[in-house]
């Protein structure tokens, strides 16, 4: 979410210099891309970019188009087919083998639920939502809708003036946010003309929980924030726990163990890490964490330590099911053999971040199929607009 959260800074910015603004949004990919659908790049007037659509290659010619739809305000779709060889020398030259369909729009103040002020909306709550951005693969010449719906469980935000297709569009939308996948469907307006949705789903950043404020958690943090995760740090040591050690925390707690879940608002996409390097700390958070089944614990330190402090929850007559111990990681991190605290953070990183995605955390170089595998799945024309 880092990618959205910068959009809209550099979106704020733009607007208060007064300098006119578009959106480019990687709406479809078809073979292999350096992003895939859902990428957003904020072009300003005068050139600033800020997100990326490709790994640098398109950047330059979409900048292009970006201008000439702030001049036309008018939406436009942009296709790019590295199958073929005539964009290699036209110098898109992206290394990859596939066709990229990005649709560029102006953002209008005026108008009141334009795409940053939707991306606001997203970031200002721990939801997932649903954003559809609406375009014509079949006639590039009809006028692009671009982004359309805002939907989440408690609000529904619709751009435009199709009955029939705001249905069909918000009922697929609520089938996206229960599957937690985007998807990419066509659809029938009322008049018969064939337009493609991409049905993304938006998570919240990760919160990560730090729990332990020593030096071996400044790298852990900063690297974290890099990737935008939220980061709470929590020690029992006032002595510790100060905020101007860790500026990149989103909150800094000093608490016992036994008050400081009460204190943190725990959800789906809440990780936590146990470094406290006091045992009797780490011992009392795993009591609470484990019935909790986050989707990652990780436990620094030995892998007898971490035994032991199941052992002695055991004895006290916790109940601890299998489902709980899979959420559990110790030693914590991928064996990548990190020694520095730097290292040993990246590790750690790197293993939450495979466990949430559902990867091994293998060698790239050693997969049989695509690094992205597809997650939408793109679907017929609704058949209930015929």
């Amino acid at each position: 979410m880092k990618e959205l959260e910068d959009i809209v800074s550099a979106y704020d910015i733009a607007l208060q210099q007064g300098k006119q603004t578009a959106l480019a949004t990687v709406v479809q990919v078809e073979g292999s891309s350096y992003r895939r659908a859902g990428a957003r790049m904020l072009v300003t007037e005068d050139g600033q970019l800020t997100g990326a659509i490709s790994g640098g290659c398109l950047e330059g010619d979409a900048l292009r188009k970006a201008r000439l739809v702030m001049a036309q305000q008018q939406p436009m779709l942009v296709t790019y087919d590295t199958t073929d060889d005539d964009d290699a020398k036209l110098g898109v030259g992206l290394g990859c083998n596939g066709i990229i369909h990005i649709l560029i729009e102006p953002v209008y103040d005026t108008k009141e639920h334009n795409p940053i002020s939707l991306f606001k909306r997203f970031l200002a709550k721990r939801r997932q939502v649903v954003i559809v951005t609406l375009f014509s693969l079949a006639d590039r010449k009809l006028s692009q809708p671009g982004t359309i719906l805002f939907l989440s469980n408690d609000e529904v935000i619709y751009n435009g003036n199709d009955a029939t297709l705001s249905v069909s569009l918000q009922n697929d939308a609520k089938e996206v946010i229960k599957a937690g996948k985007s998807l990419t469907k066509s659809y029938l307006n009322e008049e018969g003309t064939e337009y493609t949705a991409f049905i993304e789903i938006l998570k919240p950043a990760v919160s990560l929980l730090v729990f332990g404020a020593g030096n071996d958690a400044l790298p852990l943090v900063e690297m974290a924030a890099v990737l935008g995760w939220h980061v709470t740090i929590v020690d029992g040591r006032a002595n510790y726990a100060v905020a101007s050690r860790f500026p990149r925390a989103r909150r800094m707690l000093c608490a016992k163990a036994t008050e400081a879940l009460s204190l943190i608002n725990i959800d789906a996409f809440t990780v936590a890490v146990l470094m406290t390097h006091n045992y009797n700390y780490d011992l009392a958070m795993l009591r609470q964490l484990l019935p909790l089944q986050l989707a990652y614990v990780g436990s620094l330190g030995p892998k007898k330590k971490l035994q032991r402090m199941l052992n002695e929850l055991l004895d006290d007559g916790l109940d601890i099911t299998a489902d709980q111990l899979k959420s559990i990681y110790g030693p914590t991190g991928l064996d990548i053999g990190a020694q520095t605290p730097d290292e040993i953070a990246l590790s750690i990183l790197s293993e939450i971040q495979a466990v949430l995605q559902q990867r091994k955390g293998t060698s790239l170089r050693d997969k049989t199929t695509v690094i992205n595998s597809p997650e939408m799945a793109a679907l017929p024309v609704n058949q209930e607009n015929l």
